[in-house]
């Protein structure tokens, strides 16, 4: 998993990952993420920090399932603020990929 602090902004990032094949739109297709967490993995993260403000981080996840091949974005302002089951799924999600990383 890739993460890329501060950069431009969430837009940039959106595109970038769109061009790169992740199409999918996880914050409104959130099913098969839901059903099959476990075949997911995240390949990119950029998160935005607020300078003066908490609330004003988000993060922006590149998101594979590692069978299908399919590839989309999940969106995210201050995770604690996110229902609990995404939320859930989303934070595991990070772990695995940063274990997956320290493994490698």
């Amino acid at each position: 998993m890739e993460t890329i602090f501060n950069y431009d902004t969430p837009v940039i990032a959106l595109e970038k990952l769109n061009k790169a094949g992740y199409t999918i739109d996880y914050n409104q297709e959130f099913d098969e993420l839901f059903s099959e967490s476990d075949n997911f993995t995240i390949d990119y993260l950029y998160r935005y920090e607020g300078i003066t403000d908490p609330s004003d981080e988000s993060s922006v996840y590149g998101i594979r399932n590692t069978i299908s091949g399919h590839k989309g974005v999940f969106v995210a302002g201050n995770l604690s603020l996110i229902e609990g089951r995404k939320r859930d799924i989303i934070v595991n999600l990070e772990i695995r990929s940063k274990q997956a990383q320290n493994n490698l």
